[in-house]
């Protein structure tokens, strides 16, 4: 992967993470959390997919959080961690506490969408698959629709593996639902090769050269 072009005047750039941009990490997850679609509506309370996806990550690994920065205002971001097992634990230990009382726990097996949800936010081990030895690393980008399809998102991958790859990451993947190909088009163009599919999810991943 490689940076495309110089930065203009108006060109949206790449910055780590503040936590003034939660409130816009949040919007941004919502409104890319159904298969890259609005998700607005969808669940008992629209935090519920950032509540999973968003705020753990920027919580647990700010030093892996980047977003796209349009005139002073996040309009994408990549975050992750370097290390899933970690990561995990970290939910366990750290994440779901500081949400307690927010939402309740799920029956098994879960039925309703918000059901499904929230087994994954009180069931984080979900994240763990046998790849993890050679892909340890994983991730979760999103843009704006404006902003999607200018390479804004290949420079946020490229911020995202150099930053892993230096933590020590021999491999990065993700986590990509089955019908979504436009998602499953992306990360092929990037070098990601399809490793397991399991269910509605194919699992992608990415060797790195360590730094």
């Amino acid at each position: 992967m490689t940076l495309d072009g110089p930065n203009g005047p108006d060109r949206p750039a790449i910055r780590p993470y503040h936590p003034e941009d939660l409130a816009a990490v949040y919007d941004i997850c919502v409104r890319t959390g159904d298969a890259g679609g609005d998700a607005r509506g969808k669940y008992q309370s629209d935090d519920l997919i950032p509540d999973v996806f968003a705020g753990p990550y920027v919580y647990l690994e700010p030093g892996f959080a980047f977003v796209l920065d349009h005139q002073h205002q996040p309009v994408g971001y990549v975050i992750g961690t370097p290390d899933t097992a970690s990561f995990v634990r970290a939910y366990r230990e750290r994440w779901i506490p500081r949400l307690a009382g927010r939402y309740p726990v799920p029956p098994e097996p879960a039925v309703t969408a918000d059901e499904h949800m929230l087994a994954r936010h009180y069931r984080p081990e979900w994240m763990l698959w046998p790849g993890l030895a050679e892909y340890p690393a994983h991730l979760h980008i999103d843009l704006l629709p404006d902003f999607q399809g200018t390479g804004h998102g290949r420079r946020l991958m490229q911020t995202f593996c150099r930053a892993v790859a230096r933590a020590g990451a021999a491999g990065v993947h993700v986590a990509v639902v089955s019908g979504n190909r436009k998602a499953l088009g992306f990360y092929r163009h990037l070098g990601f090769e399809p490793l397991q599919a399991d269910g509605e999810a194919v699992y992608l991943g990415c060797r790195l050269a360590q730094k």
